[in-house]
């Protein structure tokens, strides 16, 4: 039990960037892209093939970002220059990107078990420092053997990157552009009227977003061991899923708390499905129904709740003869 938790959040943390990527365009640009369902795989795809013909791996990772950055901004260019529907353009660059992941891989699935990824060059570093011998023993001298994962590298290594992320956003969100792109997203006719430039502030917060995505389908390539062309199917439900439980349990009135609400709701996204599929009568097939029952869950809960908070108010008010 407490291995799958401890798998839930690792692999949480690493969906954290995607959702990360997700949460602006859905939130800071109000835009529906739907490339991230392509651009995951293609920062896999990238990254996988690259390593397999011997690229360093953390080289290979930047590459996939800048891949996953190109993709975002043919998005931008399609709906800003070509006058294509937000949803529409989305759509159409992940249709495309489907082809163009199987041209980068040259087959369906590359296996990456055999080759030198950032996790083993991580895990090597780490065992050097003798920190998972230490909690090992700490754990076993308060009785907690069976609590003991076998290696806290990653873990402790992706909070530490989804921390940079978030501060590096955050710090962007803060500078003239970042707060350009989000006027862009609040009320683009009121941009507009200053003589921003709107169609350049969306292709590069399109360029950002599928960025950190790709960034995102690297590392997970790298963690599964594999990356396969259908890896990124229905991801834009899951970056939503993250985005909406996060703002639920933590708010969204500042950028800060937001985007920290976004990095908790896909650690709980993860930890829900792992304790979801450990009930019997569902199966890992089940795995998209369990995540629209979340995204559905999450969507309306937080209605009820402020529907029952209104009439509690108006009921004291009544009470009260105002």
């Amino acid at each position: 039990m407490f291995t799958a938790v401890f798998g839930s959040v690792e692999s949480g943390l690493i969906y954290a960037i995607m959702a990360l990527g997700v949460y602006l365009t859905f939130r800071i640009l109000d835009f529906p892209d739907l490339t991230v369902d392509g651009s995951f795989v293609t920062g896999a795809a990238a990254s996988a093939i690259l390593i397999v013909n011997g690229v360093n791996p953390f080289i290979a990772t930047l590459i996939a970002l800048v891949i996953g950055f190109l993709a975002g901004c043919i998005t931008g260019v399609l709906h800003t220059k070509g006058n294509i529907n937000p949803l529409l353009a989305g759509i159409l660059m992940q249709i495309a990107l489907y082809s163009i992941n199987l041209r980068i891989m040259g087959k369906a699935n590359v296996p990456l078990l055999q080759e030198e990824t950032v996790f083993t060059h991580l895990l090597e570093g780490w065992n050097k420092l003798g920190i998972d011998a230490a909690l090992q023993q700490l754990f076993v001298s308060i009785g907690l053997e069976g609590f003991v994962p076998k290696t806290w590298s990653i873990v402790i290594t992706m909070l530490l990157v989804i921390i940079v992320i978030k501060y590096l956003l955050d710090y962007f969100l803060k500078t003239e552009v970042g707060l350009a792109i989000r006027a862009v997203g609040d009320n683009q006719t009121m941009i507009k009227s200053f003589s921003a430039n709107t169609d350049m502030l969306k292709i590069v917060g399109l360029g950002l977003s599928n960025a950190l995505v790709a960034f995102s389908g690297a590392i997970i390539a790298q963690y599964n061991g594999f990356s396969d062309v259908g890896m990124g199917i229905g991801l834009i439900v899951v970056g939503l899923a993250s985005v909406i439980i996060g703002e639920a349990l933590v708010g969204k009135k500042t950028i800060v708390r937001a985007t920290i609400a976004v990095i908790i709701g896909a650690i709980v996204y993860r930890l829900i499905v792992a304790l979801a599929l450990r009930v019997n009568f569902l199966e890992t097939g089940d795995m998209k129904l369990i995540t629209a029952c979340i995204v559905i869950a999450a969507l309306i809960i937080p209605q009820i709740v402020d529907k029952q908070k209104g009439k509690r108010k108006k009921s004291l008010r009544v009470g009260r003869g105002v």
